[in-house]
């Protein structure tokens, strides 16, 4: 038999990441070259191209089993490195706790651009996460 949760379960879920980001430091979003990590334990990969800090309230409360960021733009002004975006690291601290890839399209996260140049300005167009078990 499948396991199946009520839409107040997932998204109590999906309320809990923020929290738990937050709980372990500083929340920061890492745009990174580089070969994707097998998962959030493994080390850092390539350069990082940008981090942006994150606040407090990063991402909006969830409805329907969807959140997604919120909060002041998720931009950086001034990106750290020149290269080709691959993937993400939110993290809190210095520990990962959400990771994916991105892009301009079909990524876990949408960028504006995947090229960077140091100095550059980049902003993330989106980011959600979906829970399922509907």
């Amino acid at each position: 038999m499948a396991l199946f949760l009520s839409g107040t379960v997932r998204d109590a879920e999906l309320n809990a990441i923020e929290a738990a980001v937050n709980g372990t430091g500083a929340a920061t979003l890492e745009i990174r070259s580089g070969a994707v990590p097998a998962n959030c334990a493994a080390a850092d990969t390539g350069t990082a191209l940008a981090i942006i800090t994150l606040g407090a309230d990063w991402l909006a409360a969830a409805s329907g089993g969807v959140i997604a960021k919120t909060g002041p733009a998720w931009t950086d002004a001034s990106a750290d490195a020149a290269g080709t975006a691959a993937y993400f690291r939110i993290k809190g601290g210095t520990t990962c706790h959400i990771q994916g890839t991105v892009g301009t399209s079909a990524s876990d996260m949408i960028v504006d651009n995947v090229s960077f140049n140091a100095g550059q300005q980049f902003t993330v167009n989106s980011f959600s996460i979906t829970m399922g078990n509907a």
